[in-house]
């Protein structure tokens, strides 16, 4: 068999290294249908598939994966010898976690990075699809809420979140002193706001905390901690947050801490990446910061 056309080969990289056959086509500055041919035509040479199809974006498979690994370097070097592609212009780092942690913490300890010219993709979401993306070659990185288990990821301790039992001034008139005398059952009357149905993060604070089951239902549930913390600083109820999300609230007095533990429930959140040294010198910049910065969270 020959060896693939070079067109071929850059097309594949650029698909690599964006996720997505559109993603790609931008890049390139050819169409979606092109790019897919060309896909098509190499996976025909190699005899081999490359990408599984996703609903949104590809995949790559092990053998694209090895691929990669082979052609990078040349093709990088070869882009940069012929002024086809500036040599300081490595792929965007792809960095996935939770929307929230992104928001408050993530994006501005790497804001220095971007204005260094360090690019980025972030894509937020729930830790089990995040990091089944990551074994299949989507992202980077991803900021997980536990340790994956397994040999295929590599997980190093990023931060500490502490969860905070709060509501408004409003509500928390005299709520402090009746739950101080009557314990959690003093919530009861007061709606709860929560992350989702089951309660996982209230349950949680619940069991560490007041050594209890929480059997209160929710007001309001919202998949997003940002909205959760909106409901109550407006006054619609309490909840359980991180720290980190609520802190500006809680030092202007927008949300008061109901309860205050000598041990707060903590959870522990892992910077995850695939194992060995990746390609782009990026990631390991971008991993680098987020573990300082982590620090401090």
């Amino acid at each position: 068999m020959s060896s693939p056309d070079l067109n071929l080969l850059r097309t594949f990289l650029a698909v690599y290294r964006s996720g997505s056959f559109t993603a790609a086509a931008g890049l390139l500055g050819l169409s979606q249908s092109t790019v897919t041919t060309q896909i098509r035509s190499l996976e025909r040479e190699l005899a081999r598939t490359l990408f599984e199809r996703l609903p949104r974006g590809v995949a790559p498979t092990p053998v694209a994966h090895d691929l990669a690994s082979r052609v990078a370097a040349p093709l990088d070097a070869l882009a940069t010898a012929t002024g086809a592609a500036p040599a300081d212009r490595p792929a965007p780092v792809h960095l996935a976690g939770p929307a929230e942690l992104l928001s408050a913490r993530v994006l501005p300890a790497l804001a220095p990075l971007l204005a260094a010219g360090v690019r980025l993709r972030v894509t937020p979401g729930l830790t089990d699809p995040l990091l089944d993306e990551l074994r299949s070659g989507r992202h980077d990185l991803v900021i997980a809420t536990y340790r994956p288990r397994g040999r295929t990821l590599t997980a190093v301790p990023l931060m500490d979140e502490e969860f905070v039992l709060v509501a408004s001034p409003a509500w928390a008139e005299g709520l402090t002193e009746r739950l101080a005398a009557e314990g959690p059952s003093a919530l009861h009357p007061v709606p709860l706001i929560t992350y989702a149905e089951d309660l996982p993060i209230a349950r949680r604070y619940w069991r560490h905390v007041f050594h209890t089951r929480l059997n209160c239902p929710a007001a309001v549930t919202v998949p997003d901690l940002r909205a959760v913390k909106s409901a109550v600083v407006s006054g619609a109820g309490f909840s359980v947050l991180p720290r980190y999300l609520c802190e500006p609230e809680l030092t202007s007095g927008a949300l008061v801490p109901l309860h205050t533990p000598d041990d707060p429930p903590l959870n522990t959140g892992y910077l995850v990446q695939r194992p060995g040294h990746p390609a782009n010198l990026d990631v390991t910049r971008v991993r680098e910061v987020l573990l300082e910065a982590g620090r401090g969270w």
